[in-house]
């Protein structure tokens, strides 16, 4: 829980506020969450990511295609002028590897959007959702909100919507067992007073969608999975106030290495990371990431 030593007797309990994303970091990795979220300044991150920026640009014009174009503007010119006047070479290897990835990104986006209804108008856009328990208050951004017709035709319902561009292909377990995912359900209820079970991951890459339904169980689950979370990261955080030594604060937020190390923003900070696992190039995420030819180098 979040420390009330410091409050007035009678006074509720302070909240522990978070998103899904902050959650799950203090899980896989308890420095990475220390140096992410309690020091500072902060410890300095590596490179930007080029899959990152993959990622940002695709979701920045649908959200523009979606949120904020009219529908006379939501045609194939509109999302290639917009693709590239978006486009960033960040932690790419080389201006052709981010240009080849600027065209590939823009067909990506057109074949997703191809038989959009161009007057489709979601329930949100990049909209924050938010609820409280009795020991956190939980919030995020959802990248879509659909209300669509009930199926079980009793007015309509909403639907989670999540823009992924990653390589590996998607299932509807990945939906269901999503902590983010079923956190923005429960926030879309209480932020649109609306029925909503449905989440949905729509990867760009294959053009489909995992999607799943969830029920009270699932849900439930999922809120007590975030609240463990949030008491133990509450917890850390009011030791962490409290001032700690050097290898006191190495013993409260330990290292957890991991293959996954070398993806990892503060690899190369991280002695135990980096002997678990060599930090990656920032191209590495691609698909395309061949050494760069000898004539080209320089």
């Amino acid at each position: 829980m979040a420390d009330s030593g410091d409050m007035l007797p009678g006074m509720p309990t302070r909240l522990f506020v978070a998103t899904p994303t902050k959650l799950l970091t203090f899980a896989d990795c308890k420095r990475k969450y220390r140096y992410t979220y309690l020091e500072s300044p902060r410890p300095p991150k590596g490179p930007p990511w080029a899959h990152q920026t993959v990622g940002a640009v695709v979701h920045e014009v649908l959200a523009d295609f979606f949120g904020r174009w009219p529908a006379a503007r939501r045609t194939p010119n509109e999302v290639v002028a917009k693709m590239r006047s978006s486009w960033r070479s960040e932690g790419f290897r080389h201006e052709r590897q981010s240009l080849d990835w600027r065209d590939r990104s823009t067909e990506m986006v057109l074949g997703y959007l191809r038989d959009t209804d161009p007057y489709h108008a979601p329930r949100g856009v990049e909209r924050t959702v938010a609820f409280t328990t009795e020991r956190a208050s939980l919030r995020g951004r959802v990248d879509r909100i659909d209300e669509r017709p009930a199926r079980d035709g009793s007015g309509t319902e909403l639907a989670i919507v999540d823009y992924k561009t990653g390589r590996r292909p998607l299932t509807p377990v990945d939906a269901r067992s999503s902590l983010a995912m079923a956190l923005y359900v429960l926030g879309a209820r209480r932020v649109l007073h609306k029925p909503c079970t449905r989440v949905e991951l729509h990867h760009l890459p294959t053009n489909t969608v995992a999607a799943a339904d969830h029920d009270d169980s699932s849900l439930a689950r999922h809120q007590r999975r975030a609240e463990a979370m949030a008491d133990d990261a509450a917890a850390a955080e009011a030791r962490w106030a409290q001032g700690l030594t050097p290898a006191e604060a190495d013993e409260a937020f330990p290292p957890e290495p991991s293959p996954l190390c070398g993806w990892c923003d503060f690899a190369r900070i991280c002695p135990q990371g980096r002997r678990e696992a060599p930090p990656r190039d920032p191209w590495a995420g691609l698909d395309d990431s061949d050494p760069i030819p000898i004539a080209e180098a320089g």
